[in-house]
């Protein structure tokens, strides 16, 4: 029986992980950081104007991964900065749910704007793996949150 003669794929294969793993340590590009951050902002603006719940709901991803990454070492925000926030975004939340009016007053857009602000100099300083780390617990706390809402239906 003739064998097969080894192609060296493993190898290559292993130096690929291995440099994505090195990306993993720089920042994003800034490209991307800059798509990111614009993405938010104008969801911020939005949600001043009148906007929606997809709005909401990224300024809720980036409030929850600003502070992930500052939990992380990369940035800095205060119990005075997530408070308020915290509570603008529940309002906004609370508000669209029970009006479907999502609108956030000057007051809020200033608290939030205030952990945005943070996030971005995270999204242009802190390396690729924290951020990615982060969207992807968020992301378990989602799903986790849903087969949970599943099973109180059943």
């Amino acid at each position: 029986m003739a064998r097969t003669i080894p192609f060296p794929q493993h190898v290559q294969a292993a130096r690929v992980r291995r440099h994505r793993a090195k990306g993993d340590l720089l920042p994003m590009p800034r490209a991307s950081a800059d798509e990111l951050a614009l993405q938010v902002h104008l969801a911020l603006a939005a949600l001043h104007a009148g906007g929606s719940q997809h709005d909401a709901q990224a300024i809720l991803h980036a409030h929850w991964l600003a502070q992930a990454s500052a939990e992380a070492g990369y940035g800095t925000l205060t119990p005075e900065q997530i408070g308020p926030a915290d509570e603008a975004i529940l309002a906004c939340f609370s508000r669209g749910g029970t009006q479907g009016e999502w609108l956030i007053d000057d007051a809020q857009f200033d608290a939030i704007k205030a952990v945005i602000a943070v996030y971005d100099q995270q999204l242009q300083s802190a390396p690729l793996w924290v951020l990615t780390e982060a969207s992807e617990r968020l992301e378990r706390m989602r799903a986790g949150d849903t087969r949970q809402q599943a099973r109180k239906r059943a």
